[in-house]
């Protein structure tokens, strides 16, 4: 049940028994007027400072978008996908709802990419299928159809052991389908975290597939929203959620994901966790020596 995906030199390994896999959500114009207008001019210098900040905060993988009103989508996404991978080394995301970004940005890809994404409806299974197997990439199946998005959990399960059926039919692997549940709005569906719960166990217990969500929409219209993020993915995780498109720069989001992997028992001998908290650790101990010392020449006054 693992995943792996690579770019021209790396290689990122999805599953249950690995460390999540952080997925930067933030090359993407959606709700950010600037960077749409500087991709649609052929600026990609805000692309290239977003995709080395997310890798340096720590993104596995980056998620890359070019979905822009009146633009030439396709060639703005293989184009951003060229620059990307000229500046990192981690794999990509494609992230596109139209066919023709997915196959150009297929095409402009070195390595092995994860497909953003498929839908259950019968006219997107049957376009976006065929181009996932032509290129040997895996793909993100999202638990909605023709119906909508329902709010029975049972319902969207069905719907995402559709997509890994006819994945498979299609000669995809099934670990190489990971389920997005579909995280709505907390804020506006009571139930929306337990929903996503119930889906994540049951893809990873029954289905035996990876799991993966844009995070930030657990918090949408909601104040004060990295915590509530944060919390749902560690949540999230306990459930057995391996993968999510999110914001690694947000520190308490960072924070959450690796406290996670440590109660999980994927981070071995907390080795990650000790390294990111080391200057934490060294300043403390440098504080705490006076304290020591003053303590010491009292007992010793005494």
């Amino acid at each position: 049940m693992e995943t792996i995906l690579s770019s021209k030199t790396k290689t990122v390994i999805i599953g249950p028994e690995r460390p999540f896999t952080i997925i930067g959500e933030r090359i993407n114009p959606t709700g950010r007027k600037l960077l749409a207008r500087e991709m649609a001019a052929d600026n990609y210098d805000r692309v290239i400072k977003d995709a080395v900040a997310q890798v340096e905060a720590g993104a596995h993988m980056l998620d890359v978008n070019a979905g822009i009103p009146l633009a030439d989508e396709p060639a703005i996404l293989a184009k951003a996908i060229q620059i990307v991978q000229s500046v990192t080394d981690v794999p990509i995301s494609i992230d596109s709802s139209i066919v023709a970004a997915l196959e150009r940005g297929l095409e402009a890809y070195e390595g092995k990419p994860l497909v953003n994404s498929v839908t259950g409806e019968e006219e997107r299974l049957e376009a976006v299928l065929p181009l996932v197997k032509k290129h040997g990439a895996a793909v993100i199946g999202i638990s909605n159809d023709e119906t909508g998005i329902s709010e029975d959990p049972d319902v969207r399960f069905a719907v995402a052991k559709k997509i890994v059926e006819r994945a498979m039919d299609h000669g995809i692997p099934r670990e190489d389908v990971i389920i997005d549940p579909l995280v709505m709005p907390i804020g506006a569906v009571r139930y929306a975290g337990r929903q996503v719960f119930q889906i994540v166990h049951r893809c990873l217990t029954e289905l035996k597939v990876n799991t993966c969500c844009g995070a930030s929409n657990v918090s949408f219209g909601l104040p004060n929203r990295p915590p509530l993020n944060a919390h749902f993915l560690a949540m999230a995780i306990s459930h057995g959620m391996t993968s999510a498109i999110t914001n690694p720069i947000e520190h308490e989001i960072k924070q959450g994901i690796m406290v996670a992997d440590v109660m999980m028992g994927n981070d071995e001998n907390c080795m990650a966790w000790i390294q990111a908290n080391r200057p934490q650790m060294k300043a403390s101990t440098k504080e705490e020596r006076p304290r020591r010392e003053r303590r010491r020449r009292r007992r010793d006054a005494g």
